[in-house]
């Protein structure tokens, strides 16, 4: 019969492991990373064994509501130069004007070797993906990404149809074997089984998977959950929509949510939207000084996130959500 572990058992393994892979570069070193967190604290992303930054640049929704595109564009080079090199889009990301693709492609030439590169594939099929792989690499202008997610894993049937003959595995592993893709992992917003179904069948990488899934509040099990599930197995897991909950509970303040989404052992780094120089700033100044949360403080908000963890009528709950999509989009 195979041992179930309690939360604080997994918490007190990870913890151990988070304080192996947590560092603060050194100037200097040996073989070092073609990436500058300049000082920022990083964690090694699971099986990648690539150093990222604790803190992603999330491309999507909040970072295209910026419509002059040299704003937008700013903000991603300051955010770049102060050691935020982790960008993550999608093929689907964009608004009325241009994709999130493309805007991002006005500057990567200039910065390729410096920014680890995520992008996702909504596509299901062999031939889609490999077209929708293909339409991405070039309106980024680049010959590579360096993390390739399957998109928005939306239920159990759904992740075990991932590997079928002729569907979006079979080009990721062609691509990754060719090098223009480096690493591959998947997405979740709506369902917890779904995903973890996924991490359990295939050799994904890195998860990301929004922040309510966390929870063990419900039925499940707190070791059946995705995010600890993905962490035993070595996976590199990322946690998003970390600033949502103030959708749905009043009274939190951003501030809290990011240092609590940081502060959780289940997650290697999190990932957040940026749409404005003064969010970036705040979320900056955070990660420079970041302590972990005390116990209490966490569980004062683990009660105040209640409704948020077990609300069922979350956006990206619903079989109509359409992940980064700002108003109409541009997929040129």
């Amino acid at each position: 019969m195979v041992k179930k572990i309690t939360r604080r058992e997994f918490v007190q393994t990870t913890a151990v492991a988070a304080a192996a892979v947590t560092i603060t570069p050194v100037a200097g070193c040996a073989n070092a990373s073609p990436y500058d967190s300049r000082g920022l604290p990083t964690v090694r992303l699971g099986k990648t064994g690539v150093k990222v930054p604790r803190m992603g640049i999330g491309l999507g929704s909040r970072w295209m509501t910026i419509k002059e595109d040299d704003k937008a564009l700013e903000i991603l080079e300051y955010a770049l130069s102060q050691g935020l090199y982790y960008w993550d889009t999608a093929s689907t990301y964009g608004n009325d004007q241009i994709s999130s693709e493309e805007r991002i492609g006005k500057i990567l030439k200039n910065h390729r070797s410096g920014v680890f590169l995520a992008s996702k594939t909504g596509d299901r099929g062999a031939e889609e993906a490999k077209k929708s792989i293909e339409k991405s690499l070039k309106r980024l202008g680049t010959d590579r990404i360096d993390l390739m997610h399957v998109h928005s894993i939306n239920s159990v049937e759904d992740a075990e149809q991932l590997g079928e003959k002729g569907k979006v595995l079979e080009v990721l592993y062609q691509y990754r074997s060719q090098g223009i893709i480096k690493h591959i992992g998947f997405t979740g917003h709506a369902t917890a089984e779904g995903m973890k179904r996924a991490a359990e069948l295939y050799d994904f990488e890195v998860m990301m998977m929004a922040l309510n899934h966390q929870s063990s509040e419900g039925t499940e099990k707190f070791e059946e959950l995705p995010a600890p599930f993905a962490m035993k197995k070595g996976m590199g897991v990322v946690a998003m929509k970390v600033i949502r909950p103030r959708e749905t509970v009043n009274g939190l303040a951003a501030t809290d949510l990011v240092k609590y989404a940081l502060t959780l052992k289940e997650f290697h780094m999190i990932n957040i939207g940026i749409d404005s120089m003064d969010v970036l700033n705040s979320n900056l100044e955070i990660l420079r000084n970041f302590k972990a949360l005390e116990p209490q403080k966490m569980d004062e908000l683990r009660l105040a996130l209640e409704p948020f963890y077990q609300g069922k009528n979350l956006a990206w709950m619903q079989p109509s959500y359409r992940d980064g999509w700002n108003r109409g989009i541009h997929l040129a």
